[in-house]
């Protein structure tokens, strides 16, 4: 703590750090110069970071310097239930390595304040035309996840710092809005920005509010919660100016939508982006809120907006008191974080982007970044005249139209369009298709308060939109199984089947497994959808249906104009609503007199929760029973552009033709009890056979009758042998086989789940070579032990003529981005050698990966201190 920069905060009683006096002493002027992202992460180094090395991490930031590595300590770490839980697991599983090696398990906590959101784990069995469908859903997340939720309720006692929201109560991003950050922390008589991490790559969300969050994956939040500095180069901070104005019923899911085209093609990828100009300040915090939670859709680590009036009026509507709110405009002005004094910030570059240029739109299918105007549905090909026999769905059916996903629901303006859409429609005598899942699963239950204030809860009832859960569901792939006389037509008549719904997320096979494609719209979109029950319409200018005179009714006749909107929320949506909703959740709990064992008792027989087999040195999977070689490598798979996570692990339901719906039967779960991959991921035994596991995988070695077939296949080498996946993983483990991937660009995509780094880890994957990674995949390699390799420009796999029957070797020294050689042994004999980049980008992700991972790197340091100490 460098206490020379140590001052007294006016107008309060509280100290801060001078960020400003400490990199003008080393550059005068320069701190006016700085982005707001670097202003933040200079009083992080004021703040924590070792006095003898302080000048030289700030000159980091003032040089824009990007070949060293400098700490930051995040001042905490968010949670959902899936990465938490698992992340948890990950450390109680620890707490036994610890034990048996006569260390003190009870000493293994989080050092850095926890807080766990249980909101990943119910899914949509009820839709929202059944009145009870909020209980019914609910009574059914708690059987199927006992054992889960056991664990958690242990982890809130065994572990000092962590906090657990219980189910039922929102999404963690939105709860994380609108109660959990403070904006400014306040320690020890300290004011400081408020700064985290969550195990989410939509943690951004809460930039939104000038508050550097980061989506991580759960070994990276490991790191964070031990106390650890997550290691960092300057991020490329690029400067997104934000003019004109959004023109008439133009919803910030349209903005975004615009948004995530536009920055997908100007390549932000891996970039910290800061919005501002006068387009940003015209947004309200729900519309900033909706474009910061996009940010890993863009591409993007953070997107930034700084502290303003806008913020304020935020935290005065959100119910926040007094002090803190005046707290937060004091503390923004004095050190410069506040909009008017980033004036002479400079950015290494500039995009600029007007708001009024926005047009209605959607997106997909398949990814959030392919952008559809809905005037230009017919165009496309998505919209269209289909001849569709009576009584049966038709081509394009909406199986699914699901206003959900914290994306869109934390914005009262896309909300209260909904409620008001769904008003005119019924006062019009329109109604939702039969074959149409509805649902509203809003990420807070102010949410709730407000519609009904507003009266529009019950309008939204009538076509279906009844509240089944608040959670994360249909955009997390927990959309519940459909009418069963529904599925199988879809089944017999192979039915192009679709999903519309307001989240951020559509890739395909994540929404339901019998949805082909879905497509991304704004909530008052997904309620003329399910009106509509074909993606085949043209919603601009098709009739939805006729009036109690006869008259047709189009999307133009329902649309609710800006301004009464605007009046709505100005006379229903209230300060009160988030009082009454979050002083009771976030009170005071009273401590249990119950004596809680470090160890957690593990259930033998659980496909949820089970001990973790880092350490051991016999099982399947065993990390050190394989040590890596990387040598003699064979291709698990080779693979194509725009992989994702959800190809490597995915998230939706469990099939019972799958790998793991035949383990999970042979372990007695009734079928309509398998719940999803994600839920299952405290059990590697499951998560395992999810590795893959994605209908739609285009591995690229797998070629039948002359042609690449999709699904969860692999070829078996050296025999040839076409398999389904898991097979082919069970063979390579039974061998101790090393294995390799060879991929294209943008390669891990989508969420943070680890598990798309554990699972091919444990399937025995030493390396993947890569034209690119995404962010976060990347870090989550690199805490499995898992080596990312990068092809040089010009080089990939097509070029090199890879099929998969070639064996690999890796050679050189593993130093930061470091130039290695990979060595190509073809069947024939001949062999390359071709240069590729080691993607262990600092020192710190070096030391990690030759410890064999995160946790191995903590055991190992954690018991040379314990022993040092002694």
């Amino acid at each position: 703590m460098n206490t020379q920069y140590r001052k007294t905060l006016p107008g309060t009683d509280l100290d801060y750090f001078d960020a400003r006096a400490a990199v003008d002493a080393i550059q005068p002027g320069a701190y006016d110069k700085l982005p707001y992202t670097s202003r933040v992460l200079a009083e992080n180094l004021v703040r924590r970071c070792d006095p003898a090395t302080l000048t030289d991490s700030l000159r980091q930031l003032i040089e824009r310097r990007r070949d060293l590595d400098f700490p930051w300590f995040p001042a905490r770490v968010v949670c959902h239930d899936i990465l938490g839980q698992t992340a948890l697991v990950d450390l109680a599983g620890l707490r036994d390595a610890i034990a048996a090696q006569g260390g003190d398990p009870a000493l293994v906590n989080p050092v850095v304040p926890t807080q766990l959101v249980v909101d990943h784990s119910l899914a949509v069995e009820c839709g929202g035309f059944d009145k009870d469908a909020f209980e019914k859903n609910r009574a059914i997340e708690d059987r199927r996840n006992e054992d889960r939720f056991d664990f958690i309720n242990w982890t809130k006692e065994a572990f000092k710092n962590v906090d657990v929201i219980p189910p039922g109560n929102g999404i963690l991003h939105q709860i994380n809005l609108e109660r959990m950050s403070p904006v400014i922390q306040v320690r020890d008589g300290v004011a400081f920005p408020d700064t985290l991490v969550g195990t989410d790559s939509h943690t951004p969300m809460v930039d939104a509010l000038g508050v550097i969050a980061v989506g991580v994956g759960g070994l990276e939040a490991e790191t964070v919660m031990l106390g650890r500095a997550s290691w960092m180069r300057l991020p490329d901070i690029v400067g997104v100016e934000l003019t004109g104005k959004a023109g008439p019923g133009i919803t910030a899911t349209d903005i975004v939508l615009a948004l995530t085209e536009f920055l997908r093609k100007e390549k932000v990828v891996s970039a910290y982006l800061e919005f501002y100009g006068e387009g940003a300040s015209s947004l309200t915090l729900g519309d900033r809120a909706t474009i910061s939670n996009m940010a890993p859709e863009f591409g993007a680590t953070a997107a930034m907006f700084s502290i303003d009036e806008q913020t304020i009026k935020y935290l005065k509507l959100t119910g926040r008191e007094d002090g803190l709110v005046r707290l937060v405009e004091i503390y923004a002005k004095e050190t410069g974080l506040w909009s008017d004094t980033l004036k002479q910030a400079e950015y290494e570059r500039v995009l600029r982007f007007d708001l009024s240029s926005v047009v209605r739109n959607i997106a997909g299918p398949s990814n959030p970044h392919k952008r559809v105007p809905t005037s230009e549905l017919a165009a496309r090909g998505i919209a269209g005249k289909v001849e569709n026999e009576p009584g049966l769905m038709p081509d394009g059916a909406v199986i699914i139209a699901a206003i959900t996903s914290c994306t869109n629901t934390n914005n009262p303006r896309n909300m209260i369009a909904a409620g008001l859409l769904a008003r005119n429609a019924n006062r019009r005598g329109l109604l939702r298709k039969p074959w149409v899942k509805s649902s509203l699963a809003p990420g807070s239950k102010t949410v709730a308060l407000y519609l009904e204030e507003a009266g529009l809860l019950p309008e939204l009832e009538r076509l279906g939109f009844g509240v089944v859960a608040f959670a994360c569901t249909t955009c997390n792939g927990m959309s519940g199984a459909l009418d069963p006389a529904i599925q199988k037509e879809i089944i017999e008549r192979d039915l192009y089947a679709t999903a519309v719904l307001s989240g951020n997320r559509n890739f395909d096979g994540r929404i339901h497994p019998y949805a082909k494609q879905a497509f991304l719209a704004s909530p008052p979109l997904v309620v003329a959808y399910a009106i509509a029950g074909t993606i085949r319409f043209d919603i601009e200018k098709d009739v939805l249906g006729q009036d109690d005179d006869g008259k047709p009714v189009r999307l133009a006749d329902i649309w609710p104009s800006d301004e009464e909107i605007d009046a709505i929320i100005a006379s229903s949506v209230k300060p009160e609503h988030f009082r009454k909703v979050y002083i009771p959740m976030f009170a005071p709990q009273q401590a249990s007199t119950e004596t809680v064992s470090p160890l957690y008792d593990w259930r033998p027989t659980s496909t949820y929760i089970r001990r973790p087999p880092y350490w051991d040195k016999e099982g399947q999977g065993a990390l050190a029973a394989s040590p890596r070689t990387l040598k003699g490598m064979v291709p698990l798979a080779v693979l194509g552009d725009n992989i994702t996570t959800d190809h490597l692990s995915p998230s939706n339901a469990i099939l019972a033709d799958s790998a793991a719906g035949e383990y999970l039967a042979r372990m007695g779960l009734p079928e309509e009890d398998f719940n999803s991959y994600a839920t299952h991921r405290g059990d590697h035994l499951t998560a395992q056979r999810a590795t893959f596991a994605n209908p739609t995988l285009v591995n690229e070695m797998v070629v039948v009758d002359g042609k690449v077939k999709a699904g969860s296949l692999a070829r078996i080498e050296p025999e040839g042998k076409v398999a389904r996946m898991w097979e082919a993983i069970e063979t390579y483990m039974e061998r101790k086989q090393p294995l390799i991937i060879i991929a294209g660009a943008d390669y891990g995509q989508g969420s943070s789940r680890d598990w798309a780094a554990k699972g091919v880890r444990l399937a025995g994957v030493e390396a993947i070579v890569a034209e690119g990674f995404e962010r976060i995949h990347r870090t989550n390699l690199v805490g499995m032990g898992v080596l990312p390799l990068e092809f040089k420009p010009g080089t990939d796999r097509k070029t090199l003529g890879i099929d998969g029957s070639e064996t690999y070797d890796v050679i050189g020294e593993r130093k930061p981005r470091a130039t290695l050689t990979l060595v190509i042994t073809r069947r024939s004999g001949e062999t390359l050698e071709v240069p590729v980049t080691c993607r262990l980008d600092t020192a710190e992700e070096v030391a990690i990966y030759e410890a064999g991972g995160v946790l191995q790197r903590f055991a190992q340091d954690f018991l040379a201190s314990t022993k040092a100490a002694a």
